[in-house]
């Protein structure tokens, strides 16, 4: 089974996990905004080698999730990682609030309809994980579920925590690999990220009164987050908590992360076998002789 590529910001797959003990900032040694820029580049042409050859093998899919606060970077970092990447390849799809008839499912059938197929790579812009993070920070949210009447609400957080492990566990145990990422921006950079949102008239589009409103339930969220991630990165599929408060920093080790699961999935072309070599001989001597 796939293993978690190493990084410090791996998130103990023993169920141990503390958000502060999680760094918003770079170490202090980091590079350069520039020099980070160019290992950037270079890891992105890396993908889109590996995506090539990921999209031939044909024996895996791979799922990304990105979650994390508002203005936490997780559009601009899918951007990032993924340009130049052929599209044919890859799938990105963004949940919002739950519609009428996807709140008629259980609460993964929505991201369910969504999932890569082999050979593709398919990126979750918020997921499922919304469920234990807003709905556990707004429990009220439960009562528009629909929920059967004898749901234990004192139970309902490990119960889902217990679904979505073995979802995951389902997926990676048929060929899709799982990486999680959350994009763990501080408070301080959020308030900045908001106010250049609100003064540049460019920006402002980005802004929603709500995001405000949310900013204010943050230590239910980092509790909601720490819960969440300690009970669900497993082996099978890891969490990894990427400082957000740098974005050319949080871009580089996301791609980093991702290039080494690539690397590690013993890639290749598929082989074609002496019958069809022949066969393309022929060909090829015919259209040759045109």
């Amino acid at each position: 089974m796939f293993e978690a590529p190493a990084s410090p910001y791996l998130v103990p797959l023993n169920g141990e996990f503390k958000w502060t003990d999680a760094p918003t900032r770079p170490p202090e040694n980091e590079p350069g905004k520039k020099e980070m820029k160019r290992q950037l580049s270079k890891l992105v042409s890396r993908i889109d080698e590996l995506q090539r050859i990921f999209y031939a093998h044909d024996r895996h899919s791979l799922l990304l999730v990105f979650q994390g606060m508002d203005a936490a970077g997780k559009d601009g970092t899918i951007r990032a990682i993924l340009n130049g990447v052929n599209p044919a390849g890859c799938q990105v799809f963004s949940f919002k609030q739950p519609t009428p008839e996807e709140l008629d499912h259980d609460f993964l059938w929505r991201t369910s309809r969504r999932l890569p197929e082999r050979g593709r790579i398919g990126i979750f812009n918020r997921s499922y994980y919304e469920e234990v993070l807003v709905v556990r920070v707004h429990p009220h949210y439960l009562s528009s579920q629909k929920l059967p009447a004898d749901v234990d609400l004192e139970t309902v957080w490990q119960d889902r925590y217990a679904s979505i492990r073995e979802h995951e566990q389902h997926l990676a145990r048929n060929g899709t690999v799982v990486l999680k990422f959350w994009l763990n921006v501080s408070r301080e950079e959020q308030q900045q990220r908001f106010l250049a949102r609100l003064e540049d008239k460019d920006k402002n589009w980005k802004f929603s009164i709500s995001d405000i409103r949310e900013r204010a339930f943050w230590d239910e969220y980092m509790a909601a987050f720490e819960a969440a991630l300690a009970e669900t990165s497993r082996p099978w599929a890891p969490w990894y908590a990427i400082p957000a408060d740098n974005k050319s920093y949080m871009r580089l080790c996301v791609a980093d992360i991702l290039v080494s699961t690539l690397e590690s999935l013993d890639l290749s072309y598929p082989v074609v076998d002496a019958k069809k070599l022949a066969e393309f001989e022929d060909i090829r001597q015919r259209l040759l002789a045109e």
